[in-house]
């Protein structure tokens, strides 16, 4: 049932067409249902790959070319937004004004070739590369101080290589309090564990085997980190000690989908929902409170009767209200409403925004 305060209820959602000679972020605005309506598109000054894939990690069929979780985030207080540009080899800030539209702040060089993820944690940014053999580049991760006015300065000695020169990195998050790293290695089948000094450079890494093909992952408040799995088509959960080493709870609880590869959760760490691409569905998870997982059914992106969706990036409400999710072989996203018990009921499926039908990229949803 929605309240009176529901009528005040409004926010943004913003994607990324990750055009080859301009990148674009398309916003939306929410209404107090949680439907959206496109208002703008704003240019990244940089370009992004088109369909082209990063890597051949994944098949090239131009769904989901950056083979990653986080490549568009906000700061903590949704001030700034950011963006990669896989083609340019760059990273953009935007400075986001109350109404929600989007102003250009910065554009900077990534430290690599091809970043495809973004991690923030206070006024650290963080950004994977995935890396180019042919142009001898190798797979990294590189950090940058964020000031008061959304500029980004690299920081110095901030470059670290993953575990192998030719690694896929699919995601990059920061633990809570900012202690450390983590890294999804998809080509690799492992997670690479950074520690966070205090100068925002970082040490190790402490590399964990994963139960099967690590792509989006999610840090809880409590500490809980959810790893989302593409090869068993699955969800993990793990605690990190204060040395940084990973301890398994759920070891790969499936969902009998295809393709398990984001994460978003609610804002009460209850429930998880993955992106499940090869099925068309997005899967309902069960969060306890000893960190444990349970997987309680899957609802297709698009509604029965439609052409079947390919749900990649994702995102949900700050209120809890409505989850998003881009469909990366339709150029749309679809809306649901989240209920009490996790269910997801679908409210739209939005097309014909400005966001191509391949090759679209990330889901930035307050």
């Amino acid at each position: 049932m929605y309240t009176f305060e529901d009528n005040w209820r409004t926010g943004m959602v913003y994607a990324m067409t990750n055009a080859y000679e301009r990148n674009e972020v398309i916003a939306f605005r929410r209404d107090i249902y949680g439907t959206l309506t496109p208002i703008d598109a704003y240019a990244t000054g940089g370009g992004g790959t088109g369909t082209m894939k990063v890597s051949s990690a994944t098949p090239q069929n131009g769904i989901d070319p950056l083979t990653s979780q986080g490549s568009l985030t906000f700061s903590p207080d949704g001030q700034f937004l950011f963006a990669v540009n896989a083609g340019s080899g760059s990273i953009s800030s935007f400075w986001v004004a109350g109404d929600g539209r989007l102003t250009l702040i910065d554009v900077k060089p990534s430290g690599g070739a091809q970043p495809n993820s973004l991690a923030i944690f206070g006024n650290l940014l963080y950004v994977s590369n995935v890396g180019n053999a042919a142009n001898n580049f190798a797979s990294n991760i590189t950090g940058f101080y964020l000031a008061n006015d959304g500029h980004l300065t690299r920081i110095t000695g901030s470059k670290r290589p993953l575990s192998t020169p030719n690694a896929q990195p699919v995601c990059v998050a920061f633990s809570p309090g900012g202690w450390f790293l983590v890294v999804s290695e998809l080509t690799t089948n492992r997670l690479s564990v950074f520690r966070v000094n205090k100068n925002g450079t970082v040490t190790g890494s402490i590399i964990h085997e994963s139960s099967g093909g690590p792509f989006g992952s999610k840090f809880l408040s409590t500490g809980l980190l959810l790893v989302a799995e593409v090869m068993t088509n699955a969800l993990s959960s793990y605690t990190v000690t204060a040395q940084g080493t990973l301890n398994v709870i759920s070891g790969s609880v499936p969902n009998g989908q295809m393709l398990t590869c984001w994460i978003a959760t609610t804002p009460d760490e209850r429930f998880a929902y993955t992106s499940n691409t090869g099925s068309g569905t997005i899967t309902l998870y069960s969060i306890n409170h000893n960190g444990t997982l349970a997987a309680r059914g899957s609802i297709n992106s698009t509604p029965a009767g439609a052409p079947v969706g390919a749900p990649i990036d994702s995102g949900i409400s700050n209120d809890g209200h409505n989850f998003y999710v881009l469909n990366g072989n339709q150029g749309s996203i679809s809306v649901f409403r989240i209920m009490h018990d996790g269910r997801l009921i679908r409210l739209q499926v939005i097309k014909g925004n400005g966001l191509p039908e391949l090759g679209a990229q990330g889901l930035a949803v307050r």
